[in-house]
């Protein structure tokens, strides 16, 4: 079973080269990285102020929304999951 991350990381790659024009991931793109950095910072913001009393739902819901903010980031630099994948297992180990 292919895990959800992989799903949408094709989906974000797929809107970085074919983009649409109410695709918020697309609208993303052409932004250009400070406001896609903009937005990985509001996010790590939010989760933060979640954790701080927000309770379960919404540090759910912010890790999701910092998550695929991060995953844009990695498309635009030419970078994928499995690279966080690979580095991840490399501290491991």
């Amino acid at each position: 079973m292919t895990d959800f991350i992989d799903t949408l990381c094709a989906i974000i790659q797929d809107r970085k080269v074919n983009p649409t024009a109410h695709s918020y991931t697309s609208n993303l793109f052409a932004a250009g990285e400070d406001e896609i950095v903009k937005k990985v910072g509001e996010e790590a913001v939010e989760i933060i102020l979640a954790a701080k009393g927000q309770g379960h739902q919404r540090i759910v819901e912010e890790t999701a929304d910092l998550t695929y903010h991060l995953l844009v980031l990695l498309a635009a630099h030419d970078l994928t999951w499995d690279d966080v994948r690979q580095e991840l297992a490399r501290r491991h180990t």
